[in-house]
């Protein structure tokens, strides 16, 4: 269990671990599965006051290239004007409003997400896993959210009608997060 004296320990500056951070995405595909996908290239960083949480703030670029599905063509349409235009909006970013402790090491992280120029607010619920010290000295927090969005609502549009009905692509998509950040100080 986890006490505030705990979570005061935590007050800092953090930022992303990009080896040990995953910024993934699902979304439904032909109505019958499920496509998995990850942006490899991001930065973000975090400050954290763990006795008063609300103060706490997270910002996070992701370069809209990094998208990997493990499929070269699929990758290659979801940076066309298709869907996210890249060369035209080049990073998808999400600049925290608010955080707000909703439970025993949960809390929700609202803010605005901006993908293909257009900015909607979003709430992120996270989970805390946990602090640890690595072999180097870091000192690591592992945090785990998700929420989902529908992508109709930035402009992210295409898609094809199959044959026996229902649409290529889903337009609910659930973002994932795996968080490992390392305090800076």
């Amino acid at each position: 269990m986890t006490t505030a004296g705990d979570y005061a320990k935590l007050t800092g500056e953090y930022a992303l671990d990009p080896t040990h951070t995953r910024i993934g995405f699902v979304a439904r595909h032909a109505m019958v599965t499920k496509v998995r996908g990850a942006f490899n290239d991001f930065t973000g960083t975090a400050h954290i006051d763990g006795e008063n949480p609300e103060r706490s703030s997270v910002e996070l670029v992701i370069k809209a290239e990094s998208i990997d599905t493990r499929n070269p063509d699929r990758d290659a349409h979801l940076r066309s004007n298709d869907f996210l235009k890249m060369d035209e909006y080049p990073e998808i970013t999400f600049r925290s409003t608010g955080v707000k402790q909703s439970g025993e090491g949960a809390f929700d992280v609202t803010g605005d997400l901006t993908v293909k120029g257009v900015t909607r607010s979003v709430t992120v619920p996270f989970s805390y896993e946990g602090q640890a010290t690595d072999p180097f000295g870091n000192s690591r927090i592992g945090l785990e959210g998700s929420t989902t969005i529908n992508r109709q609502d930035f402009g992210v549009s295409w898609n094809a009608a199959l044959e026996t009905g229902g649409l290529l692509v889903s337009d609910k998509v659930t973002l994932e997060f795996e968080v490992s950040a390392i305090k800076e100080g």
